[in-house]
């Protein structure tokens, strides 16, 4: 993802700032959804394996990448406390 549109994208919700997911943060995500248990802040389930993603810098909420654009809005943000196994930065 381009280095300047990073820079000016935030959490919508908490203004926080977002970098890209790691590989063992996807990885975390991706093991909740298999087990059927990963919503969206909306309350909507994630039934499809996420890619790319962006996660605010405290490691709160994860945003999905789709097609190369960020799904930045507040309902569809994954909240991380589902995901016990998610790696601390």
């Amino acid at each position: 993802m381009d280095k300047r549109l990073l820079d000016i994208l935030c959490c919508p919700v908490s203004k926080t700032p977002v970098r890209p997911a790691s590989r063992a943060e996807l990885d975390a995500a991706n093991r909740a959804i298999g087990a059927g248990g990963l919503q969206t802040v909306g309350g909507a389930a994630i039934t499809h394996r996420i890619d790319e993603a962006l996660i605010t810098v405290d490691g709160k909420v994860i945003y999905r990448v789709e097609d190369g654009i960020p799904v930045m809005l507040p309902e569809e943000g994954i909240g991380t406390v589902q995901l016990s196994d998610l790696p601390t930065a």
